[in-house]
C-alpha cells in the first residue's frame, strides 16, 4: 500500500470515529495524534507501527455517546534533580540537607522556647510558634521526595502520592501568607491601640484567627487533586521538579485544563492577593501612627517591634513575584532556573524565619542564650 493510500486510510478512520465520540473524547484524539507527531520527528522508525498504536489507544474510547470517558493516569511519575547539575548532584544534595537541617531545627527551637518560656506566653510568640509551625508543614511536605530523588536517585512517586503532597505544599504555602497577615494585625493593634491589645488579642481569638487560616486554605485547595486527577496524562510522566506541583503537573497533562486555570487564578487573588493588600494596608496604618509620635526614640522603638516581621514578609513575598515574574516573561530561561527558583521559594522563606526572628527579636535570643545556659551548666 502506498504513502498516500495509507495517509487516506488514516483520515478517513479519524473522522469515522469523531463522528461517534463526544467533544471531551475528540480533546484525548487531538492530544494523542500531537504526541505521535512529536515521536515521529524523534524517531523515524515509529512511521508504520504509530497509526497501530493510534488504533490500541482509540480502542479504549467509547464509540457511543453518553458512555464517559476515563482519562489515562500514569501509575507513578518520575521527578528530576537540578538540571545541568548531575556533576555535582553530591553538593546539591549537601546543600538542600543543609537547608532542611537548619529549617527544622530552627523551627522546632523557636515552638519548644515559646512553650517553655512563660515571658513568651504573649500573643506575639504565640503567631510566631504557629508560623514555626506552619513551616515545619512546608519542610516535611516536600522532604520525601526531595532526599529520596537527589540523595539516593530515587526519582518515581506514585500518582496518587503526588497530589497528596501537592495538596500538602500548596495548603501550607497559603497558610504562611494567612499567618503574615495576622502577624501583621498583631503588630497593627499593638502600635496604634496598644491600652486594648489585651482585650481584642485573647487566647481564644489567637485560636480562632489560627482555625480559620487553616480551613480557608484547606478548603481553598481542597478541589487542586480532583480537577487534576480527572485529566488525561498523554504527554508522558516526567516532572520538572523533586516535588509536586500544581503547574507542572499541569504541563504533563492533556485535555481541557480551562477550569484548573481559572480556579487556580481566582485561589491566588483570593490568599496571595487579598493577603498582601491586607497587609500593605496594616503598614501603612502603623507608618502614619508612628510618624505622629513626637519622640524619635519612641518612633524607632515602635519601627523596631516590626522589623522582624517586615524581613519575613519579605522573604516570602519576593520569593513568590521572583518565580512568578520569570515564569511569565522569561520563557527561554535555562532549564536550571525554574527549578532553582521554585527551591528558593520554599526553602529559603522557613529557613530564614527563624534566624530572623532569633536576631530581631531581644526576648527569642534572652531565650536561646538562657536554654544555652542552662545546657552548659
Amino acid at each position: 500500500m502506498s504513502k498516500t493510500q495509507v495517509q487516506s486510510s488514516k483520515s478517513s478512520q479519524f473522522s469515522g470515529v469523531g463522528r461517534n465520540i463526544d467533544k471531551h473524547s475528540q480533546s484525548l484524539i487531538l492530544c494523542v495524534r500531537d504526541r505521535i507527531s512529536e515521536r515521529k520527528k524523534v524517531k523515524t522508525s515509529w512511521k508504520t507501527s504509530s497509526w497501530a498504536h493510534t488504533q490500541s489507544v482509540f480502542s479504549h474510547l467509547p464509540t457511543m455517546r453518553g458512555f464517559s470517558v476515563t482519562p489515562f493516569q500514569p501509575a507513578t511519575l518520575q521527578l528530576t534533580g537540578i538540571p545541568g547539575m548531575q556533576t555535582g548532584q553530591a553538593w546539591v544534595a549537601l546543600t538542600f540537607c543543609i537547608l532542611y537541617l537548619m529549617s527544622i531545627t530552627g523551627n522546632l527551637s523557636i515552638l519548644v522556647l515559646v512553650v517553655q518560656e512563660p515571658a513568651l506566653h504573649q500573643p506575639m510568640y504565640c503567631f510566631l510558634s504557629m508560623l514555626s509551625l506552619n513551616d515545619l508543614g512546608v519542610s516535611l511536605s516536600t522532604l520525601p521526595t526531595v532526599l529520596a530523588t537527589l540523595c539516593f536517585n530515587y526519582r518515581h512517586v506514585g500518582f496518587d502520592a503526588c497530589l497528596v503532597q501537592m495538596f500538602f505544599i500548596h495548603t501550607f504555602s497559603f497558610m504562611e501568607s494567612g499567618m503574615l497577615l495576622a502577624m501583621s494585625f498583631d503588630n497593627f493593634v499593638a502600635i496604634c491601640d496598644p491600652l486594648h491589645y489585651a482585650t481584642v488579642l485573647t487566647n481564644s481569638d489567637i485560636l480562632a484567627l489560627g482555625l480559620g487560616i487553616l480551613a480557608k486554605s484547606f478548603i481553598a485547595l481542597f478541589p487542586f487533586p480532583f480537577l487534576v486527577k480527572r485529566l488525561p496524562f498523554f504527554k508522558g510522566n516526567v516532572l520538572h521538579h523533586s516535588y509536586c506541583l500544581h503547574l507542572d503537573l499541569m504541563k504533563v497533562a492533556c485535555g481541557d485544563f480551562h477550569v484548573n486555570n481559572v480556579y487556580g487564578l481566582f485561589v491566588v487573588i483570593v490568599t496571595y492577593g487579598i493577603d498582601s493588600t491586607f497587609i500593605l494596608l496594616y503598614y501603612a496604618l502603623i507608618l502614619r501612627a508612628v510618624l505622629a509620635i513626637a519622640s524619635q526614640e519612641q518612633r524607632l522603638k515602635a519601627l523596631n517591634t516590626c522589623m522582624s516581621h517586615v524581613c519575613a514578609v519579605l522573604a516570602f513575598y519576593v520569593s513568590i513575584i521572583a518565580v512568578s515574574m520569570i515564569h511569565c516573561f522569561w520563557k527561554n530561561a535555562p532549564p536550571v532556573v525554574h527549578p532553582v527558583m521554585s527551591s528558593v521559594y520554599l526553602f529559603v522563606p522557613p529557613m530564614l524565619n527563624p534566624i530572623i526572628y532569633s536576631v530581631k527579636t531581644k526576648e527569642i535570643l534572652r531565650g536561646i542564650l538562657k536554654v544555652f545556659q542552662k545546657s552548659q551548666n
